[in-house]
């Protein structure tokens, strides 16, 4: 879905790797509440990449924020950086109502601040993620 995110701004003209850095941005910020910057500090990353870090409703999230702005994308047809980063920022929002409906439904953040170092915990199936990442961090405490 990242591909074809890149390959449909590519096709608007987004050239520049900081062009595609502000539209990331962009749509991260509007789904999950955290620019890039500030999600990889909650979840305690240096160098490392968000996307191998995040547990999977996180990535689904993200995944539905890529491919609705892929979508309205290519229904608009945007001609200027703008509209691109106006487009992006919609796709995000659409990934933040799901991600509000399933905090209201589970009671519980879906961000977590779990990262590929809490491997273990990322992979528990079953129970709401939420609630894996709030034991596996409460038993750390211990």
């Amino acid at each position: 879905m990242r591909k074809e995110l890149t390959d449909e701004w590519k096709a608007r003209g987004i050239e520049q790797e900081q062009e595609y850095a502000i539209l990331t941005n962009e749509m991260t910020k509007a789904w999950s509440g955290f620019s890039i910057k500030q999600y990889k500090q909650f979840k305690n990353l240096k160098k490392e990449n968000l996307r191998d870090n995040m547990t999977n409703i996180e990535l689904v999230l993200n995944m539905l924020a890529e491919v609705t702005t892929t979508a309205i994308s290519k229904s608009r047809d945007p001609e200027t950086f703008e509209e691109s980063r106006q487009i992006a920022i919609e796709g995000g929002s659409v990934a933040k109502d799901a991600r509000e409906n399933i905090e209201a439904r589970t009671g519980q953040s879906v961000i977590s601040p779990l990262n590929a170092k809490n491997k273990n915990a990322l992979e528990i199936k079953g129970d709401n993620e939420a609630t894996n990442a709030h034991h596996y961090l409460k038993s750390q405490k211990k």
